[in-house]
């Protein structure tokens, strides 16, 4: 079993409405709760770091890491906590962190005897 030990990437979704509000400087105590997270989705041989907002539907993020993996989204599922991820949760939805680790695991198909 070869191992594809590739350097971690780095990718950050982004939408329009980047950098909405035109507030002034944010206080340092609120920095824990930034607007983005990063978060990392690994699967057994890839790391991918994704930089996205805490409101953004993980489907964006599930989508992105299949398209660069060539897996099918319907092939895999996401884990978080021991959870499974559904696309429609956001990183606020799940309480995520800066940081957070996303799991991705081959879906498996019930078998027959």
């Amino acid at each position: 079993f070869p191992s594809n030990t590739t350097k971690p990437q780095h990718i950050t979704m982004s939408g329009s409405d980047e950098n909405g509000s035109p507030g002034g400087p944010s206080k340092p105590e609120e920095a824990q709760q930034t607007e983005h997270l990063n978060i990392k989705v690994t699967d057994n041989n890839n790391e991918v770091f994704f930089k996205i907002k805490r409101t953004t539907q993980l489907k964006k993020l599930m989508d992105a890491f299949c398209e660069r993996q060539g897996k099918a989204p319907s092939s895999v599922r996401f884990l978080f906590d021991g959870s499974r991820v559904q696309a429609t949760d956001s990183p606020d939805t799940l309480d995520m962190q800066d940081g957070d680790t996303l799991e991705v695991h081959q879906e498996q198909i019930g078998g027959s005897a």
